[in-house]
């Protein structure tokens, strides 16, 4: 969302619908972005919409006159699933396989890829903290493979470590 206006994407879709905030009325606006075949997630930052595009790709949309670039293309050892963004910073979610990175939002470089534990079987989610530490939700933990966690993970000594981990069991 920016100002009062909802961007939203349909999987399966090459548009960008407009809406109202307040009165989630649609807007007569739709973006329409070719080449975009399956996008699953929208942030939004610095008059800047960067879509994640299963499996393969981001996109940058500019709110401004709609202009947009095929931002990140990657490999098919990284699918493209989830996005979380802080000021300059676009946090990039692969659920195949599980991996974290991290991308600066001016130029595209990739500022860190973020080490998961071993144990981590699916990736579903993550964000950065104003702390700069990572909160991640995944699936698979030491004690058992389908369970279903929280975590915030910190760096120390170079090194990345679980903090805080709330589980909930599958049933």
């Amino acid at each position: 969302m920016l100002n009062d206006i909802m961007y939203v994407v349909c999987a399966e879709s090459s548009t960008i619908l407009l809406y109202n905030k307040d009165t989630y009325r649609r807007l007569d606006v739709v973006i329409k972005v070719d080449g975009m075949e399956d996008p699953w997630d929208i942030v939004v930052c610095d008059r800047q919409l960067y879509i994640a595009d299963w499996y393969y790709c981001m996109w940058r949309v500019s709110v401004d006159d709609y202009s947009y670039v095929k931002w990140l293309s990657t490999t098919d050892r990284f699918h493209v699933t989830t996005l979380s963004v802080t000021s300059q910073r676009l946090l990039v979610t692969s659920l195949l396989p599980p991996s974290l990175r991290q991308y600066r939002t001016t130029d595209g470089q990739l500022l860190r890829v973020v080490e998961l534990p071993r144990y981590v079987n699916d990736l579903y989610h993550g964000v950065e903290t104003t702390r700069g530490t990572f909160v991640i939700g995944y699936r698979g933990t030491s004690q058992d493979n389908y369970q279903y966690a929280v975590s915030e993970l910190f760096r120390c000594c170079h090194l990345l470590v679980i903090l805080i981990t709330v589980c909930y069991l599958l049933q």
